[in-house]
């Protein structure tokens, strides 16, 4: 099950990516959409699925998100994907420095992560990201 579910989130983010690419097509992002989404239950499994999107502290997070959805699955994608992705930051902030201290351990990515002007960006948005939602 977990393999499939990543193939799912994997092709749901080729084709939201790929949705945005071609000036926000509506068919791409909307499969883009219900892939990712179906991909994560997948993943980590339908219960905590629900869990993980419908604790109170992360409700602001989970109606930006799923409006996006909803707003993309309607017809209107740029408004849509701005939600999805306003509400995709609030919804994984805590996993950002996760994220950005395993790519530090990645040889080549961390090399160019130490570097001077990156460092100082990635230390300053983080701050920015995650004290200002």
């Amino acid at each position: 099950m977990i393999k499939i579910g990543m193939g799912l989130t994997g092709f749901g983010v080729f084709f939201l990516f790929f949705g945005m690419m071609l000036f926000f097509d509506k068919a791409l992002l909307a499969i883009g959409n219900i892939l990712f989404v179906s991909g994560l239950s997948f993943v980590i499994g339908l219960e905590r699925t629900f869990r993980f999107f419908f604790q109170r502290h992360k409700a602001k997070a989970t109606t930006f998100f799923l409006g996006g959805v909803f707003v993309v699955l309607i017809g209107w994608p740029i408004i849509g994907v701005v939600l999805e992705i306003y509400g995709f930051f609030l919804l994984f902030r805590g996993f950002f420095p996760v994220a950005v201290g395993f790519i530090r351990r990645v040889p080549v990515l961390g090399v160019l992560l130490s570097l001077p002007g990156i460092s100082s960006v990635i230390k300053g948005q983080n701050k920015m990201i995650f004290f200002c939602f």
